[in-house]
């Protein structure tokens, strides 16, 4: 999978932050931009790791948009 991630640089923090428009709310940081963007891959794998977690039997799974 081809993800697109930017790096911004934020002079108040002196740091790089990436994150992905395509994921949001995974986000990352780093004091350079190589580590920004390996903390941001780190961050995209476990959000992708497959997970153990069931769905209780009297609940539903929706998908919203807003």
């Amino acid at each position: 999978m081809r993800l697109r991630v930017i790096l911004e640089y934020d002079e108040a923090v002196n740091a790089w932050a990436a994150y992905c428009p395509e994921l949001p709310g995974i986000n990352s940081c780093g004091a350079t931009q190589e580590e920004a963007s390996k903390n941001f891959k780190e961050a995209a794998e476990l959000f992708f790791e497959p997970s153990d977690f069931i769905v209780p039997a009297k609940s539903k799974v929706l998908q919203m948009v807003v």
